[in-house]
Protein backbone atom coordinates (compact mmCIF):
# COMPACT_ATOMS: atom_id res chain seq x y z
CA UNK A 1 0.00 0.00 0.00
CA UNK A 2 1.08 3.69 -0.35
CA UNK A 3 3.71 4.49 1.99
CA UNK A 4 3.41 7.62 3.98
CA UNK A 5 1.65 10.57 2.78
CA UNK A 6 0.43 11.01 -0.64
CA UNK A 7 1.71 13.72 -3.26
CA UNK A 8 0.27 15.45 -5.78
CA UNK A 9 2.06 16.29 -9.01
CA UNK A 10 -0.43 18.67 -11.10
CA UNK A 11 -0.52 21.70 -13.41
CA UNK A 12 -0.93 23.14 -17.28
CA UNK A 13 0.28 20.45 -19.44
CA UNK A 14 2.51 23.02 -21.68
CA UNK A 15 3.40 26.27 -20.17
CA UNK A 16 1.26 28.78 -22.18
CA UNK A 17 2.45 31.80 -20.60
CA UNK A 18 4.14 32.83 -17.59
CA UNK A 19 0.86 34.70 -15.87
CA UNK A 20 -1.17 32.06 -16.74
CA UNK A 21 1.09 29.31 -15.18
CA UNK A 22 1.53 31.57 -12.26
CA UNK A 23 -2.21 31.81 -11.67
CA UNK A 24 -2.75 27.36 -11.69
CA UNK A 25 0.57 27.06 -9.45
CA UNK A 26 -1.08 29.36 -6.95
CA UNK A 27 -4.03 27.96 -7.01
CA UNK A 28 -3.84 24.96 -7.13
CA UNK A 29 -0.76 25.67 -3.76
CA UNK A 30 -3.53 26.59 -2.03
CA UNK A 31 -6.28 23.68 -2.40
CA UNK A 32 -2.89 21.30 -1.51
CA UNK A 33 -2.03 23.40 1.31
CA UNK A 34 -5.72 23.83 2.74
CA UNK A 35 -5.90 19.26 1.98
CA UNK A 36 -2.44 19.07 3.63
CA UNK A 37 -0.77 17.53 0.25
CA UNK A 38 2.81 17.77 -0.36
CA UNK A 39 2.51 19.29 -4.01
CA UNK A 40 4.72 19.82 -6.73
CA UNK A 41 4.18 21.85 -9.84
CA UNK A 42 4.40 20.69 -13.35
CA UNK A 43 4.44 22.19 -16.83
CA UNK A 44 5.94 21.44 -20.09
CA UNK A 45 8.57 23.79 -21.48
CA UNK A 46 8.32 21.61 -24.92
CA UNK A 47 5.91 19.01 -26.47
CA UNK A 48 7.83 17.78 -28.66
CA UNK A 49 5.74 14.79 -28.91
CA UNK A 50 2.32 16.24 -30.25
CA UNK A 51 0.09 14.63 -33.08
CA UNK A 52 0.13 17.55 -35.69
CA UNK A 53 3.11 19.61 -37.10
CA UNK A 54 0.49 22.84 -36.52
CA UNK A 55 0.00 22.02 -32.29
CA UNK A 56 1.14 24.37 -30.36
CA UNK A 57 4.35 23.15 -28.48
CA UNK A 58 5.25 25.77 -25.58
CA UNK A 59 8.06 28.56 -25.39
CA UNK A 60 11.46 26.07 -25.41
CA UNK A 61 13.86 25.47 -23.27
CA UNK A 62 15.14 29.38 -22.33
CA UNK A 63 12.45 31.26 -21.84
CA UNK A 64 10.53 28.10 -20.02
CA UNK A 65 13.16 27.38 -17.85
CA UNK A 66 13.02 31.03 -17.11
CA UNK A 67 9.21 30.77 -16.23
CA UNK A 68 9.47 27.90 -14.04
CA UNK A 69 12.39 29.43 -12.35
CA UNK A 70 10.88 32.30 -11.38
CA UNK A 71 7.17 30.44 -10.82
CA UNK A 72 9.62 28.13 -7.79
CA UNK A 73 11.44 31.14 -6.41
CA UNK A 74 7.97 33.05 -6.37
CA UNK A 75 5.76 29.97 -5.30
CA UNK A 76 8.73 27.82 -3.02
CA UNK A 77 7.13 25.13 -5.20
CA UNK A 78 9.63 22.19 -6.49
CA UNK A 79 8.72 22.09 -10.41
CA UNK A 80 8.68 18.89 -12.44
CA UNK A 81 8.97 19.05 -16.34
CA UNK A 82 9.92 17.12 -19.49
CA UNK A 83 13.54 16.50 -21.16
CA UNK A 84 13.78 15.64 -24.70
CA UNK A 85 16.91 14.86 -25.32
CA UNK A 86 20.56 14.31 -23.39
CA UNK A 87 21.68 17.65 -24.27
CA UNK A 88 18.46 19.36 -22.72
CA UNK A 89 19.32 17.78 -19.18
CA UNK A 90 22.61 19.60 -18.82
CA UNK A 91 21.07 22.78 -20.37
CA UNK A 92 17.70 22.61 -18.44
CA UNK A 93 19.38 21.99 -14.88
CA UNK A 94 22.11 25.09 -15.05
CA UNK A 95 19.34 27.01 -16.29
CA UNK A 96 17.28 26.29 -13.27
CA UNK A 97 19.79 26.59 -11.21
CA UNK A 98 19.27 25.87 -7.60
CA UNK A 99 15.76 25.31 -7.94
CA UNK A 100 14.38 22.01 -6.45
CA UNK A 101 13.36 19.86 -9.57
CA UNK A 102 12.25 16.78 -11.00
CA UNK A 103 13.23 15.99 -14.18
CA UNK A 104 10.40 13.84 -16.49
CA UNK A 105 11.39 11.48 -18.73
CA UNK A 106 8.27 11.39 -21.78
CA UNK A 107 6.42 7.92 -21.91
CA UNK A 108 7.74 7.62 -25.47
CA UNK A 109 11.12 8.28 -24.21
CA UNK A 110 11.44 5.89 -21.63
CA UNK A 111 13.37 2.99 -23.07
CA UNK A 112 16.35 6.05 -24.48
CA UNK A 113 19.23 5.16 -22.64
CA UNK A 114 21.34 8.24 -23.45
CA UNK A 115 18.34 10.41 -21.74
CA UNK A 116 18.37 8.18 -18.82
CA UNK A 117 21.90 8.80 -18.03
CA UNK A 118 22.15 12.33 -19.14
CA UNK A 119 19.32 13.05 -16.55
CA UNK A 120 20.81 10.39 -13.79
CA UNK A 121 24.20 12.74 -14.38
CA UNK A 122 22.02 15.72 -13.26
CA UNK A 123 21.50 14.70 -10.03
CA UNK A 124 18.49 15.53 -10.07
CA UNK A 125 15.44 13.45 -9.18
CA UNK A 126 13.62 11.82 -11.95
CA UNK A 127 10.26 10.66 -12.78
CA UNK A 128 10.08 8.26 -15.81
CA UNK A 129 6.45 8.01 -17.36
CA UNK A 130 5.69 4.37 -18.11
CA UNK A 131 5.63 3.90 -21.84
CA UNK A 132 2.20 2.69 -23.50
CA UNK A 133 4.16 -0.23 -25.27
CA UNK A 134 6.12 -1.22 -22.11
CA UNK A 135 5.01 -3.76 -19.72
CA UNK A 136 5.19 -2.77 -15.94
CA UNK A 137 8.06 -5.25 -14.93
CA UNK A 138 10.18 -4.07 -17.76
CA UNK A 139 10.12 -0.18 -16.00
CA UNK A 140 13.10 -2.12 -13.76
CA UNK A 141 15.30 -1.86 -16.93
CA UNK A 142 14.59 2.09 -16.91
CA UNK A 143 15.26 2.35 -13.10
CA UNK A 144 18.31 0.12 -12.84
CA UNK A 145 19.85 2.70 -15.96
CA UNK A 146 19.06 5.84 -13.46
CA UNK A 147 20.48 4.22 -10.59
CA UNK A 148 23.33 2.59 -12.34
CA UNK A 149 24.61 6.32 -14.39
CA UNK A 150 23.67 7.89 -10.73
CA UNK A 151 26.64 5.98 -9.49
CA UNK A 152 29.26 6.41 -12.07
CA UNK A 153 28.32 10.25 -11.99
CA UNK A 154 30.45 12.82 -10.53
CA UNK A 155 28.26 13.74 -7.58
CA UNK A 156 27.61 10.02 -7.04
CA UNK A 157 24.47 10.88 -5.31
CA UNK A 158 22.10 8.16 -4.33
CA UNK A 159 19.60 8.34 -7.27
CA UNK A 160 16.05 9.76 -6.56
CA UNK A 161 13.43 7.64 -9.57
CA UNK A 162 9.85 7.13 -9.60
CA UNK A 163 7.86 6.07 -12.27
CA UNK A 164 4.12 6.80 -13.79
CA UNK A 165 1.63 4.52 -14.89
CA UNK A 166 -0.44 6.28 -17.44
CA UNK A 167 -2.14 3.55 -19.19
CA UNK A 168 -1.43 1.19 -22.07
CA UNK A 169 -2.32 0.97 -25.63
CA UNK A 170 -5.28 -0.40 -26.60
CA UNK A 171 -5.92 -0.80 -30.10
CA UNK A 172 -5.81 1.80 -32.20
CA UNK A 173 -6.81 5.55 -30.29
CA UNK A 174 -7.43 4.09 -27.07
CA UNK A 175 -5.64 3.65 -23.68
CA UNK A 176 -6.74 0.93 -20.92
CA UNK A 177 -5.01 1.18 -17.29
CA UNK A 178 -4.18 -2.66 -16.11
CA UNK A 179 -4.06 -2.29 -12.25
CA UNK A 180 -2.28 -4.57 -11.79
CA UNK A 181 1.49 -2.53 -13.15
CA UNK A 182 0.87 -0.39 -9.72
CA UNK A 183 2.44 -2.81 -7.03
CA UNK A 184 4.57 -5.23 -9.39
CA UNK A 185 6.10 -1.55 -10.52
CA UNK A 186 6.14 -0.24 -6.68
CA UNK A 187 8.24 -3.71 -6.03
CA UNK A 188 11.49 -1.86 -7.59
CA UNK A 189 10.63 2.11 -7.29
CA UNK A 190 7.98 4.46 -5.87
CA UNK A 191 4.92 5.07 -7.88
CA UNK A 192 2.45 7.42 -9.15
CA UNK A 193 -0.57 7.48 -10.98
CA UNK A 194 -1.05 9.46 -13.86
CA UNK A 195 -5.13 10.31 -13.50
CA UNK A 196 -5.67 12.27 -16.39
CA UNK A 197 -3.02 10.76 -19.67
CA UNK A 198 -4.94 7.75 -18.51
CA UNK A 199 -7.88 8.83 -19.79
CA UNK A 200 -6.65 10.52 -23.36
CA UNK A 201 -7.72 8.65 -26.74
CA UNK A 202 -4.42 9.53 -28.56
CA UNK A 203 -4.93 11.14 -32.10
CA UNK A 204 -8.49 10.69 -32.05
CA UNK A 205 -9.90 13.65 -32.42
CA UNK A 206 -8.48 14.88 -36.12
CA UNK A 207 -5.07 16.03 -35.60
CA UNK A 208 -5.31 16.03 -31.59
CA UNK A 209 -5.69 13.77 -28.97
CA UNK A 210 -9.24 13.10 -27.42
CA UNK A 211 -10.07 12.39 -23.74
CA UNK A 212 -12.95 11.25 -21.62
CA UNK A 213 -12.16 13.11 -18.30
CA UNK A 214 -15.26 12.45 -16.75
CA UNK A 215 -13.29 9.28 -15.95
CA UNK A 216 -10.51 10.78 -14.18
CA UNK A 217 -11.93 10.17 -10.51
CA UNK A 218 -12.80 6.49 -10.53
CA UNK A 219 -9.40 5.65 -12.10
CA UNK A 220 -7.46 7.89 -9.42
CA UNK A 221 -9.51 6.40 -6.42
CA UNK A 222 -8.81 2.91 -7.77
CA UNK A 223 -5.24 3.52 -7.99
CA UNK A 224 -5.12 5.25 -4.57
CA UNK A 225 -6.82 2.04 -3.17
CA UNK A 226 -4.13 -0.50 -5.09
CA UNK A 227 -1.49 1.94 -3.24
CA UNK A 228 0.45 4.03 -4.98
CA UNK A 229 2.72 6.96 -3.77
CA UNK A 230 1.49 10.26 -5.54
CA UNK A 231 -0.83 11.71 -8.19
CA UNK A 232 -0.16 13.03 -11.38
CA UNK A 233 -2.96 15.76 -12.61
CA UNK A 234 -3.28 17.69 -15.68
CA UNK A 235 -5.10 20.72 -14.24
CA UNK A 236 -6.15 23.57 -16.53
CA UNK A 237 -9.06 26.48 -15.74
CA UNK A 238 -10.48 26.54 -19.43
CA UNK A 239 -9.56 22.90 -20.72
CA UNK A 240 -11.94 23.75 -24.23
CA UNK A 241 -9.31 26.18 -24.62
CA UNK A 242 -6.21 24.91 -23.72
CA UNK A 243 -2.83 24.51 -25.86
CA UNK A 244 -2.46 21.19 -25.52
CA UNK A 245 -4.31 18.32 -23.90
CA UNK A 246 -6.87 20.00 -22.66
CA UNK A 247 -9.72 16.94 -23.95
CA UNK A 248 -8.16 14.82 -21.06
CA UNK A 249 -7.09 17.73 -18.37
CA UNK A 250 -9.06 18.25 -15.03
CA UNK A 251 -10.72 21.37 -14.66
CA UNK A 252 -9.74 23.57 -11.84
CA UNK A 253 -12.71 23.78 -10.40
CA UNK A 254 -12.97 20.19 -9.47
CA UNK A 255 -9.14 19.27 -8.05
CA UNK A 256 -10.38 20.10 -4.78
CA UNK A 257 -13.37 17.65 -4.76
CA UNK A 258 -11.29 15.04 -6.20
CA UNK A 259 -8.21 15.32 -3.82
CA UNK A 260 -10.90 15.00 -0.82
CA UNK A 261 -12.13 11.92 -2.43
CA UNK A 262 -8.40 10.49 -2.48
CA UNK A 263 -7.18 11.73 0.80
CA UNK A 264 -10.03 9.67 1.90
CA UNK A 265 -9.51 6.75 0.19
CA UNK A 266 -5.95 6.70 1.37
CA UNK A 267 -6.61 6.81 5.09
CA UNK A 268 -9.22 4.05 4.37
CA UNK A 269 -5.99 1.72 2.68
CA UNK A 270 -3.42 2.94 5.59
CA UNK A 271 -5.65 2.40 8.02
CA UNK A 272 -6.72 -1.18 6.70
CA UNK A 273 -3.33 -1.38 6.36
CA UNK A 274 -2.16 -1.52 10.17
Amino acid sequence: MGRGRLFLIAGPCVLESESHARGLADAIQRIAADLGIPYIFKASYDKANRTSIHSFRGPGLVEGARMLKAIAESTGLPILTDVHTPEDCLRLSRALGDVEAVLQIPAFLCRQTDLLIAAAHTGRAINIKKGQFVAPRDMLHAVEKVRDAAKQSASRKPPRVFLTERGASFGYNNLVVDMRSLPIMRGFAPVVFDGTHSVQTPSAAGGVSGGQPEFIPVLARAAVAAGVDGVFLEVHDDPAHAKSDGANALRLDKLKAVLEQLLAVHAAVAHKSK
